[in-house]
Parts: C-alpha cells; sequence; structure tokens
C-alpha cells in the first residue's frame, strides 16, 4: 500500500477538504446510505474524488478492526515538518505563535486528541521528538477528526536543540508540572510560546525542563494527582487563548 490509511466522517472530510489531489481511493461501506454518508459522497464528488463501495469486512480488515464509520481513504501521506520547516513557519506567523510540544507522548489516542485540541485553539503547530513518540498513524488522524490535515506537525530529532531554535525565533518556553514555579491562571501567555507538556506518567524529561523559561502548574483541588495531557495541554491552550482575547471560530458539525 503506497499511502496512509484515513478513517472515519470528519477525519476524511478534512482531508478532501484539505487536499483532494492526494485521496487516491475513497472507499464506502456499501451497507452505509443514509444522509451523512450520501453527504460526504457529494463533497468528495466536488471535489474530484469518486467514491467506490466496498464491503464493510474488508473496511474492518484494513483498519484492523477500528471504528471507521464505514469511510476509507487512502491518501499521499503529508510528511511532518522538519527543524528547518518549522522554524520557517514559526517566523511568518502573523501575531505570537503558540506551539504545543509533546515531549515522548507515547499513546496516539493522547497525540490525536492533542492535535484536535490545538486545532480547536488555533495554535501555531505541535511538535513532537522523532523517536519514542507517537506519530501520525491512521488512529491519530481518527481520534484527530480533521485536526492531523489542519495543524502543522513537526517531528524533531533532537528536543532540547528544537526548543533552543524556538527561543532563538522570539518564543518563550513553557514547561508544565505538577510543582511548576508560576500557577497558570496567574502566568502571562499572551506573548509567543510554546507550551512543553510531559510523557504519559513519567512528565517532562531533564533535559527538557531545563530548557524551559518557566514552569506552570495547574491547580489540583482534588484527590488526584495529575491530568490526562491532552486534557491538561486543553486548558493550558485555553488560558493562552483566553489571554490573547481572541474568539474561537465556530466548528459547524458534520451532518
Amino acid at each position: 500500500m503506497s499511502g496512509s490509511i484515513v478513517y472515519g466522517l470528519h477525519a476524511v472530510r478534512a482531508v478532501l477538504n484539505r487536499r483532494p489531489q492526494d485521496v487516491t481511493r475513497l472507499s464506502i461501506a456499501a451497507a452505509r446510505d443514509d444522509a451523512r454518508v450520501r453527504e460526504l459522497r457529494e463533497f468528495a464528488a466536488k471535489q474530484g474524488v469518486k467514491a467506490t463501495s466496498a464491503a464493510a469486512e474488508a473496511l474492518d480488515q484494513e483498519t484492523g478492526g477500528a471504528a471507521h464509520q464505514g469511510v476509507v481513504a487512502e491518501v499521499r501521506p503529508n510528511a511532518p515538518l522538519d527543524e528547518n520547516t518549522l522554524l520557517d513557519l514559526l517566523t511568518a506567523t502573523p501575531g505570537p505563535a503558540l506551539v504545543l510540544v509533546l515531549d515522548g507522548v507515547s499513546d496516539p489516542h493522547n497525540l490525536g486528541a492533542c492535535l484536535r485540541t490545538a486545532d480547536a485553539a488555533g495554535a501555531t503547530a505541535v511538535v513532537a521528538p522523532r523517536d519514542r513518540a507517537a506519530g501520525l498513524t491512521p488512529v491519530v488522524r481518527k481520534v484527530a477528526a480533521g485536526a492531523a490535515e489542519t495543524v502543522p506537525f513537526a517531528q524533531v530529532t533532537n528536543l532540547a536543540r528544537a526548543l533552543r531554535d524556538m527561543k532563538g525565533a522570539g518564543l518563550w518556553i513553557a514547561g508544565t508540572a505538577g510543582d511548576g514555579e508560576q500557577e497558570l491562571f496567574k502566568a502571562d501567555l499572551a506573548g509567543p510560546l510554546a507550551v512543553v507538556m510531559g510523557s504519559e506518567g513519567r512528565g517532562l524529561r531533564r533535559l527538557t525542563r531545563e530548557s524551559c523559561d518557566f514552569s506552570l502548574r495547574l491547580p489540583m483541588l482534588g484527590a488526584v494527582a495529575s491530568l490526562n495531557v491532552s486534557v491538561a495541554a486543553g486548558i493550558v491552550l485555553y488560558e493562552a487563548l483566553r489571554q490573547r482575547g481572541a474568539k474561537v471560530a465556530e466548528i459547524k458539525p458534520l451532518r
């Protein structure tokens, strides 16, 4: 198979909207003929992509039994950004950049949820290490519900060096930790900023934390000691969004 697999109504529509020329195959379960699927077929046709019918069992096998909603597309993979193209993006960004950095998040569901949150909060990019971390797998694309096609995603060889490069581009680097020196809601997040979130269970690595300009902590008033990384990322990104006075665009659901 030459391309990446994207499945699920939202993820497939997003790639049809953003990169229809890269969709090499669109398969829809023959048993599905509801309004949402008919609308997707019509949208695909307008984008120059013809949908073909397939047995649901074949789609189950192709996606490893994932919840594909009867819709699977094969797409020429879009290459993640690297260190140089990330800096080019940050330099060209109008207004203060807002970057989400994930230090070794390996769970594809967490990466997908972080991409979705980053898209909703208007983040400039999501950055992750190239090794020992989740990449843009079909599961990530499905969980991201289209955000994997809209949010620039960079994979870097050396995260500490990438953070230094972002500092050179004018960004402040804010790490997040349970013992962070500043409470989130009292910190200044209005300027160019990279928010660094740690991996599941381990938090920030030592070199990563040493690369941060300051650290943030979320107020924890209950019995639990920590939050899921995607939940914590959402809280921090939306606080940065609030401080910038930005209006969140209304997202129209797929009918």
